[in-house]
């Protein structure tokens, strides 16, 4: 037991009481910030994306095989981009800020708009009057919008038409300011003007189709199925330890998602980097109350809610 944490013979308490009982040193050691770690992560990861681009540019053997690796790659990006909303990735601020806005391209997910969108669901996690991941009807409850969800169709329409309205409309969302809507104007602009100028290139080379715009379609489905074990099948409260799920998973899973998947962890305590995250789990673990052993047992069970 880590020095500083509770004792496990404590019946199960939820986030807050866990917090409170955390002394003011174990706090301090959780949410120490790394540009070493971070950056360490980042460079295993951006290789692991270069190696996948240079095999299809180069036409590899089967290198028709690597499309979706490239799109699980490029899609996962969004879980680094989440973290840098949190400024926990990296200690330097403009390493968090770079990199963000950096994620945001492959994704098409505006880094300032996400950051406010994101922390209102940290919020109001789960609640489905005002935790805007709810928005539009919240999770799919069918079998028809099970796969229409899976397919990504929903994340594409809704984020192309958020970046139209922020380029030239005025967003209206509970959680933006009017003094955001200069930042978020501009942000929408060079994105909308990046995919325009990587379609027109379709007409002198088909490079980007290849290594990004058919990646990110095909890798969409692999996020959408793991986003939704986050909070999917977890009961509307106040407790993070209950509304949101940690999924025991692979090494690999792991180091795609930034540690992600101890997801109740993070919303207890959003300040905790990624790195730090297992310790914090071995803190909470008797105290977790939404667990799968893994993204088939949440699938299935998720199956199983959906024939009820």
């Amino acid at each position: 037991m880590p020095k500083g944490a509770f004792q496990p013979h404590h019946p199960r308490m939820t986030h807050t009481e866990i917090l409170k009982r955390l002394s003011v040193a174990r706090k301090a050691h959780l949410q120490e910030r790394s540009d070493r770690a971070g950056l360490t992560h980042l460079a295993l990861y951006v290789g692991a994306l270069a190696i996948s681009t240079a095999a299809i540019v180069m036409q590899v053997p089967f290198w028709g095989f690597l499309v979706p690796v490239q799109g699980v790659l490029l899609c996962f990006l969004f879980t680094l981009s989440h973290e840098c909303t949190h400024q926990t990735p990296f200690k330097s601020k403009w390493i968090n800020e770079v990199v963000g806005h950096l994620c945001a391209v492959p994704v098409a997910l505006p880094f300032v708009w996400f950051r406010y969108f994101h922390l209102a669901h940290h919020k109001y996690t789960n609640d489905p009057e005002r935790d805007p991941e709810l928005e539009g009807g919240g999770r799919p409850s069918g079998w028809r919008g099970y796969l229409i969800y899976l397919s990504g169709w929903g994340y594409w329409r809704n984020g192309l038409t958020m970046l139209w309205v922020n380029a030239f409309g005025t967003p209206d969302a509970p959680y933006l300011s009017d003094r955001l809507l200069p930042r978020l104007r501009r942000e929408a602009r060079i994105i909308l003007a990046i995919y325009a100028a990587a379609l027109i290139s379709l007409f002198l080379t088909p490079l980007l189709f290849w290594i990004w715009l058919l990646p990110v379609l095909v890798g969409q489905p692999v996020l959408r199925a793991y986003l939704l074990a986050e909070h999917g099948l977890c009961p509307p409260v106040a407790d993070m330890l209950e509304n949101s799920r940690t999924t025991y998973t692979t090494r690999v899973v792991r180091f795609l998602a930034w540690n992600m998947p101890y997801h109740a962890e993070h919303h207890s305590f959003p300040a905790v980097p990624f790195y730090r995250l297992p310790e914090f789990h071995a803190d909470v673990q008797a105290h977790l109350k939404s667990t799968s052993a893994g993204y088939g047992e949440f699938t299935a069970d998720y199956l199983r809610h959906l024939a009820r």
